[in-house]
């Protein structure tokens, strides 16, 4: 097998790395502490110049069309740099491939060419809700037919970027004696539509900048033409995407465990105790060996599921198990980078402590790492059932 990245993918790695490097790496640990969104908003609008916005997107609607894989490598490096950042191109980038794998051309034309382009500074995905986490079919959200559109009642919860989304994806129950998870439909609800409320934003422990709010839909009302895909196959589509998404979020995952081992380890080789530099102990070795193997890992696993994404091939016990083992690896490299640097891996001093945050949350969205390892379970067990 040929491990060897395309020239057009070795770009847009580079392309992220270096953007990262020079324009997220400066501000990431006052956007964490201080929440400068106009900062934020502003590196989101040059990502969407750079193509980051629409990476699996075809160029007919503004797309830069690279493929899943080099999706993967782009997130990686962002959230190397900046996991904020990286969640919120990530879910944009999840928003794109949604509509354009279920929605009417109309649809594609009025939606991706400004979510890709920046024109909205962000796209959201309304699924979870208080009731409703994993258990994503217990939707209580209702939407009514309303003349010649619908009208959209209930609460959403943990939705990234509500506040400065151009657009929602809105899962809703239009059938409710269909049974559960047989009769929801998924609608696109643009920002200022009446009824559409931004509520509480959360204060969470990582992932500070990027904003994760609570969204109400308080009779909100929406044309005919905003269902997305047909009537009443919300449920499939959303469980279809959120594959997607993992591979998003174990790249994530990925590039935080490898800025937290990057640092520690060039920390260590430096730091003295007892007249010896600290990567001379034993100890810090095997935690510098266990760490970059486990990560090394979850790369292929990632580059496995996002190939074969990629290629038209089935994927999604390959993502539930690249985003289970990388988030779990990237959350076991904080720990340990910040064991590696002692009491100053517990201040604010060291970026470490932000990583071992942002990491944490990895193992929870786009389903927790207890739904992922039933996933993987159900398609083993196909072959022996």
């Amino acid at each position: 097998m040929n491990f060897d990245l395309s020239e057009e993918q070795k770009l847009i790695q580079e392309t992220a790395r270096q953007f990262a490097s020079e324009r997220l790496a400066p501000v990431a640990a006052r956007l964490d502490r201080e929440g400068d969104r106009e900062t934020f908003l502003a590196n989101l609008k040059e990502l969407a110049g750079l193509g980051f916005m629409g990476l699996n997107v075809y160029q007919a609607y503004g797309g830069s069309e690279t493929g899943s894989v080099a999706f993967s490598l782009a997130i990686t490096e962002i959230a190397r740099a900046c996991a904020s950042t990286a969640v919120t191109v990530s879910v944009n980038n999840m928003v794109c491939e949604l509509i354009q794998s279920v929605g009417s051309e109309e649809q594609k034309l009025r939606y991706l060419p400004r979510i890709c382009s920046g024109s909205y500074p962000a796209a959201s995905f309304a699924l979870t809700e208080p009731g409703a986490g994993s258990d994503a079919a217990a939707l209580s959200t209702r939407a009514e037919a309303d003349g010649d559109g619908w009208r959209l009642t209930g609460t959403k919860v943990f939705i990234t970027s509500a506040p400065y989304a151009g657009v929602f994806v809105v899962w809703a129950v239009t059938d409710p004696a269909a049974g559960k998870g047989n009769g929801i439909s998924c609608f696109l609800v643009e920002a200022g539509t009446p009824g559409l409320v931004i509520g509480r934003e959360e204060v969470k422990t990582g992932q500070r900048a990027s904003a994760t709010n609570e969204v109400l839909l308080d009779g909100c009302r929406v044309p005919r033409e905003a269902l997305l895909g047909r009537l009443n196959d919300g449920y499939r589509i959303a469980m279809s995407e959120l594959a997607g998404g993992r591979i998003g979020i174990g790249s994530l995952a990925l590039g935080v465990g490898l800025a937290a081992m990057d640092f520690a380890t060039a920390y260590a080789a430096q730091r003295e105790q007892f007249d010896r530099k600290l990567v001379e102990f034993e100890a810090l070795q095997w935690m510098i060996a266990d760490s970059y193997t486990e990560l090394e890992a979850a790369r292929l696993l990632l580059m496995n599921a996002a190939f074969r994404k990629e290629t038209g091939k089935g994927f999604a016990k390959e993502a539930s198990m690249a985003k289970l083992f990388a988030s779990d690896a990237a959350n076991r490299a904080c720990y340990k980078a910040v064991q590696m640097l002692g009491g100053y891996g517990y201040t604010a001093s060291y970026p470490v402590e932000r990583y071992a945050r942002d990491a944490r949350i990895t193992s929870i969205y786009e389903g927790t790492n207890e739904i992922q390892r039933l996933i993987i379970a159900r398609e083993v067990l196909r072959s022996f059932i």
